[in-house]
């Protein structure tokens, strides 16, 4: 009489972190360990206590990035070779929760952006993120919509087809004439409800950043601002990059057990797309569902900012810059007389702003404008992470700093190690004699 043999145990392994995969997405796989075997390093990667870890698989499950894998020792992957010849390595049912997520993202699908406009005039950010969206959308296989809200703005769809758009939908009706968050945000949240986008982006404007908050919120997702990069991983998140503890790090933000995902995006931090005046798509009008009298909000008149005397720097194509390396406001006038020669405006850093010397609307930056020029000439600035978030795409940089180890130097096209009170001078001055050559 033979007696039956139990087969082995199926091992569970232990977590490991594979070096250069985590995106330090919040400590998601610490939160999920239920015996506390996780903890955070100072670069929010995790570290595994091996004598705790009993390979339950939920920090694994929850990495956004697969930046966790079970590894096994070569015992145990004797064992589960065995049971893979046995036959018997049955993998556990799927979890109710996961089973449940997975349905809920596979019924979102489609890139939205939000065209912005005042008085049937698009901001300009729109198109960049049409421009973005457009690689997002082909990235993930899918279709790139815009959204119009608005009274007699049709005209905005054929540039929302120009800019990349295959798809426009339009909501037309004079309660939408001027914005007003509870207008829009019933309108918006309908809309998005009923087609299930699977990305949503918006311009991190006063009026973007309004929008998207309360959208968010009404959808129950997630949003992520001021987003300086857009990518898609293998997964089908979309990874949200943009600068984090106070700008010391850059962190890869995702949302990926939520749809839509949603992000706000700086005006000129995406390029701006060709436009193809040929482009056609299709408009989809939908009824609007909000009626005047419900809207507690009256526009009664719409002030311009400023009069006209503020330098506004986003849009400049040459900027020279200066930071602390000036030592006072009475050298900035150096600075202009070279903007002066090459056509362009001078802006700051935050440090120059914060003591005083240039105005807020002239600070480039996290907290200050974002910048695209043809030229940017940073003149004794280091190169704090917030201030590269902010010029970093500009096409050529030229910084101008005594210190050669300043990290400025890092993103600049041509760097000169020097005196900035010399160096500036006799740039402007060449400048000058070559263009006096050229008239």
């Amino acid at each position: 009489m033979t007696q039956d043999v139990k087969p082995p145990k199926k091992p569970r392994g232990k977590a490991v972190l594979l070096q250069g995969k985590c995106i330090a997405c919040g400590a998601r796989c610490q939160s999920a360990c239920p015996v506390d075997a996780v903890e955070m390093n100072e670069q929010g990667e995790p570290i595994i206590n091996f004598d705790r870890c009993i390979g339950c698989k939920k920090c694994v499950n929850v990495c956004p990035a697969s930046a966790l894998v079970m590894e096994f020792t070569d015992e145990e992957k004797k064992i589960l070779e065995q049971l893979a010849a046995a036959g018997t390595t049955h993998e556990p049912e799927e979890d109710p929760e996961e089973a449940r997520i997975k349905k809920l993202l596979a019924e979102y699908r489609g890139v939205w952006v939000f065209v912005e406009q005042t008085e049937g005039e698009a901001a300009k950010v729109s198109w960049e993120l049409l421009g973005k969206g457009k690689e997002l959308a082909d990235a993930l296989k899918t279709e790139l919509c815009a959204v119009v809200l608005g009274h007699e703005v049709e005209h905005l769809c054929k540039q929302a087809f120009g800019y990349g758009a295959e798809k426009v939908y339009l909501l037309d009706a004079p309660v939408l004439r001027h914005y007003r968050t509870k207008s829009y945000e019933r309108c918006f949240c309908a809309l998005a409800e009923k087609y299930r986008p699977e990305v949503i982006l918006m311009g991190a404007t006063g009026q973007g950043r309004d929008l998207a908050g309360v959208v968010a919120t009404r959808l129950k997702t997630g949003l992520t601002a001021d987003c300086t990069g857009l990518g898609i991983d293998d997964k089908r998140n979309l990874m949200q990059t943009r600068p984090a503890f106070g700008g010391n790090i850059m962190a890869t933000i995702m949302c990926d057990k939520y749809r839509p995902q949603m992000s706000t995006v700086r005006p000129h931090v995406m390029a701006m797309p060709e436009f193809d005046p040929m482009a056609n798509g299709e408009i989809v009008r939908e009824a609007v569902n909000v009626a005047e009298n419900e809207i507690p909000v009256k526009v009664l008149e719409i002030l311009k900012d400023g009069s006209g005397s503020k330098v506004d720097i986003s849009g400049a194509e040459f900027i020279v810059s200066g930071g602390r390396g000036l030592m006072g406001p009475e050298n900035f006038p150096m600075l202009q007389e070279l903007a002066d020669v090459l056509g362009g405006v001078v802006g700051a850093s935050r440090s120059a702003v914060d003591a005083g010397w240039m105005p807020p609307d002239r600070q480039v930056g996290q907290t200050g404008k974002t910048v695209r020029p043809k030229i940017y000439i940073a003149c004794g600035i280091s190169g704090a992470i917030q201030h590269l978030v902010g010029m970093q795409d500009s096409d050529v940089i030229i910084a101008i700093n005594r210190d050669p180890e300043a990290p400025i130097f890092e993103v600049a096209t041509y760097g000169i190690v020097g005196d900035l009170f010399k160096i500036v001078p006799a740039f402007t001055r060449k400048l000058k004699e070559m263009k006096g050559k050229n008239q």
